[in-house]
């Protein structure tokens, strides 16, 4: 799977993408590949200066600080990439949490909440920004590309909130792309296994991860600008044409009969 360059076009400016938690990960390596790609992009993350990082001085780059938890935050974010640039082509629906380790019975309500609010609430303000972006824009019509999770298929032990929240994630890629038909907006999702990042650390990926038989096991990752690559291939689809689900995950990794 290759990214192939957005060649220049005189009468057609380049789309314009929003990416949140843009700040690290995923996040940061999509929209650095994005502005490489030629896309002009919208910076989201709770804290500037890792977003400053990730845009690293691209004239094509805007960061906004933003907590996709707060609906005013939200509205500011997408203000921004109109007010810039004056639409929204795409959204990358990134931000989320993993959470702390705890099984349903063990999960305090407290700790539920904070996952359900990055992870679902915030990618449904988000999306509904965005749709709205969408709808009133010349030319009508864009696409939404939420990342879900390998957990939207299969759970890892103790991680019942990251787990319900990825699953929830597929029924909103679903009504959104179904409520978009109309508008020509697409929505897809894209489900990653062990990308080399931050968070596969904190959950003992490069050590030994939970399984599911009470074992640990060291699990193979893959590199983060891999999956940036799918993300972009996604984004690149004419809109005649949606990428509904995309699984990648690191070769080898306990996922195909996890168990």
């Amino acid at each position: 799977m290759t990214a192939t360059h957005r060649p220049a076009h005189p009468h057609r400016p380049a789309p314009v993408a929003v990416v949140t938690g843009a700040g690290s990960g995923i996040g940061r390596a999509v929209a650095r590949l994005m502005l490489a790609d030629g896309y002009r992009v919208v910076l989201a993350g709770r804290r500037e200066a890792p977003l400053l990082e990730s845009a690293a001085g691209h004239r094509q780059a805007l960061t906004v600080p933003c907590d996709v938890t707060i609906p005013d935050d939200v509205e500011r974010l997408f203000a921004a990439s109109l007010g810039k640039w004056g639409r929204v082509d795409v959204l990358f629906n990134n931000a989320g949490v993993f959470g702390p380790a705890a099984s349903v019975d063990e999960i305090s309500v407290a700790d539920w909440d904070a996952v359900v609010a990055v992870n679902l609430t915030g990618s449904l303000l988000c999306a509904a920004a965005a749709v709205r972006a969408m709808k009133s824009q010349e030319p009508q019509g864009g696409r939404i590309i939420n990342n879900g999770s390998i957990s939207a298929h299969s759970p890892r032990p103790r991680t019942v909130a990251y787990t319900v929240t990825k699953h929830a994630m597929t029924g909103l890629t679903k009504s959104i792309e179904l409520d978009g038909r109309d508008f020509g907006i697409t929505c897809g999702q894209i489900d990653i296994g062990n990308t080399a990042t931050d968070i596969m650390s904190t959950i003992g990926v490069d050590s030994g991860a939970l399984q599911a038989d009470g074992s640990r096991r060291v699990e193979p990752t893959f590199p983060v600008q891999d999956a940036a690559r799918a993300v972009l291939l996604m984004a690149g689809m004419p809109p005649s044409a949606s990428v509904g689900s995309v699984v990648i995950t690191a070769a080898g990794m306990p996922f195909i009969g996890r168990g």
